[in-house]
């Protein structure tokens, strides 16, 4: 028998007990899995008589049939990619994948082999629970973890299923050092005072984040020398990391963001109280009042079995969502949100289909046209009601039939401030709608970075003395961006200077002699270039060669600016100007269809290909909306239309 299906058979054994019962939910007992793998009685064996370190082995062996990972040889194309963009500096996602493909081929999730950690060598977690003990017995600080704390974020072996490998001895002789300075301190028996030294130091090595990275398998502990990814990535590197030396710290999650398609992951740690700090990527430790407010619900991955949470399922575990069959989180949304954590009930009549006895119903949010569980609860005889929800996000609720979320409810929004529900019907009364964009521009920061940008004139190339003129007050909105200027003035140098900390984001501007006139102004291209260390794909020479998808990003967050020399004095009469953006806006000549939901469905509007950068559709009233361009782009979001303009949700 090949060694893969022999790891397959012992996944698939373990499963068929935990899925054995519907009622009350078989849980494996360490004779369980002694029974499968009998190596691992050297690791009980190892602690004889030290009763710490016994519990400890116990707590991971109780959770192996949870876990499961991939072989690296599966993983190879997947694992180099985060390599190659990492390392490789030099190299963009797209590089970096292409780069790969011709040399290891491509990474296939369907026939990667699953690895049981029921498989796991018993070595391996001896000298995990050794290095994990090490630290707890000679760090300062770790007298103020508790011992549930210990076991939850500082012994896990793993954090999810990456490829197994030992980690914390190479971790802890390059991280530890870093903290010599400060262990001998009355503050170092603060865990918290610890992370924030510690996070001081990673804070100013380099990293490479990509959402385009997307989401598969976890990376595993390379990706603390290669430090590229997502924000998953990013997190999971923090735990590795502080968890070598002994500190609490795990991730906190959204299963969806309210505001956009995809998860969103970040680290906690733990002071001497046990309180919660959390951390974002390079970012300082905060408090969690302080963390932005875009959620439904916020869970905490733990790597023991949630089993209260397990224990209120009623129903057989294959007709569960497969996200909640075997919760290894708590709900931590009230931790986050005291005072916008609402209790979520949503009457009966409010269904658009029936829901059977004792069916589970799913809180979902969206995910582009899709929606997603993020929560879940039984119906009672009025209401269906969720715990600890927070407003100001779109969701809606479904039930799970045969493999497929099947919506009961229209989408609705919780009022974060009054708890109300509003539901989005579709009523026959038709309305038009104009629509500059298929993305919310808020969500980058590229619309909001030209905010005090300005447009300026000069005789001087140098602009000792300049004209002002045109201040940008707000974010544009849509591709193409208009300034008329009256009372025209001649200049022969003109620029874009981007306002502070903005890097100088810009991707197009385009100066006219007349007010009205399509000829736009040429000349000599100036500007400030990047170092030599500088971003070269961006470079200050974009913003004039017609292409909106190209963009200027100066390595400097102050001081840049691109410009024109126009040879000779030329009057400006009119500015049209477009932000850095990732081709979110409408473009003409591209194939556009809207969509808006009703019973359950999406429903086409009809296909437009506009010739300007807008669009206008007739669409029911009080319908929630949803644009897609079949040219291409990945980044659509769901939206609504209040007081003539685009709200994303």
């Amino acid at each position: 028998m090949k060694r893969h299906s022999f790891n397959l058979l012992c996944l698939l054994m373990i499963l068929a007990m935990l899925m054995g019962c519907s009622r009350r939910h078989y849980r494996p007992s360490v004779k369980d899995v002694l029974k499968h793998n009998p190596a691992l009685e050297r690791v009980l064996k190892r602690y004889e008589g030290n009763s710490l370190k016994t519990e400890a082995a116990e707590f991971l062996l109780m959770n192996l049939p949870y876990y499961y990972s991939y072989s690296e040889k599966d993983m190879e194309a997947y694992l180099k990619v985060h390599e190659y963009y990492g390392v490789g500096k030099w190299y963009s996602v797209q590089q970096a994948q292409d780069s790969v493909m011709r040399q290891y081929g491509t990474y296939n999730a369907i026939t990667t082999n699953k690895i049981s950690d029921l498989t796991i060598s018993p070595e391996f977690l001896i000298e995990n629970i050794d290095w994990a003990f090490k630290v707890r017995e000679e760090q300062p600080w770790s007298k103020n973890v508790s011992w549930e704390d210990f076991c939850e974020y500082i012994l896990p072996y793993r954090i999810k299923d990456e490829c197994l490998k030992p980690w914390r001895e190479k971790l802890y002789n390059k991280y530890n050092p870093m903290l010599d300075d400060i262990r001998d301190l009355p503050e170092a028996e603060d865990p918290l005072f610890v992370s924030r030294v510690l996070i001081d130091s990673i804070s100013r090595e380099e990293s490479r984040f990509s959402s385009l990275l997307g989401y598969g398998p976890h990376i595993g502990p390379d990706v603390v020398d290669w430090v590229s990814g997502n924000c998953r990535e990013l997190t999971d590197r923090l735990i590795y990391i502080f968890r070598a030396l002994g500190l609490p710290c795990g991730c906190d999650y959204m299963p969806l963001r309210g505001d956009g398609n995809v998860a969103h992951y970040w680290n906690f740690v733990l002071d001497k109280e046990g309180t919660t700090y959390c951390m974002y990527e390079k970012q300082a430790i905060k408090t969690m009042e302080d963390f932005f407010d875009c959620r439904a619900k916020i869970y905490r991955q733990t790597f023991s079995l949630n089993e209260d949470e397990q224990d209120r399922i009623r129903c057989d575990l294959r007709k569960v969502y497969p996200n909640f069959r075997y919760p290894m989180y708590k709900d931590i949304t009230r931790m986050y949100s005291d005072v916008f954590a609402r209790t979520l009930t949503v009457p009966r009549e409010e269904l658009i289909s029936k829901v059977r006895k004792n069916e589970i119903v799913y809180l979902c949010c969206s995910s582009h046209m899709k929606w997603f569980p993020v929560a879940w609860a039984y119906p009672d005889r009025g209401s269906i009601t969720f715990n600890d929800v927070q407003g100001r996000v779109i969701m809606c609720l479904a039930v799970y039939r045969d493999g497929e979320l099947i919506p009961v409810t229209e989408p609705f929004e919780l009022n974060k401030e009054t708890g109300n529900i509003h539901h989005y019907h579709a009523v026959d009364t038709l309305e038009d709608v104009k629509l500059l964009n298929k993305y919310h521009q808020f969500y980058e920061s590229f619309t909001q970075r030209m905010v005090g940008g300005t447009f300026e004139g000069s005789d001087y190339a140098d602009f000792r003395v300049k004209d002002t003129l045109h201040i940008i007050t707000d974010p544009p909105l849509r591709l193409h961006n208009v300034v008329k200027l009256p009372d025209a003035k001649k200049y022969r140098y003109v620029r874009y200077y981007g306002p502070a900390e903005a890097y100088c984001n810009v991707a197009e501007v385009s100066f006219y002699s007349d007010i009205e006139g399509n000829e736009y102004l040429t000349g000599d291209i100036i500007g400030t270039p990047n170092g030599e260390s500088g971003d070269k794909e961006h470079d200050y020479k974009n913003v004039y060669d017609g292409n909106p998808s190209t963009s200027f990003n100066h390595d400097l967050p102050y001081g840049g600016w691109s410009g024109l020399d126009l040879k000779k004095e030329q009057p400006i009469s009119r500015i049209v100007y477009t932000a850095r953006n990732r081709e979110n806006y409408i473009n003409a000549g591209d194939t556009y269809e809207l969509f808006y939901s009703s019973a359950g469905q999406w429903h086409s509007v009809g296909i437009q290909i506009p010739t300007g950068d807008s669009l206008v559709y007739s669409v029911p009233k009080g319908a929630l909306l949803y644009l897609k361009n079949h040219a291409g782009g990945v980044e659509e979001r769901i939206f609504d239309y209040h007081e003539g303009l685009q709200r994303y949700w």
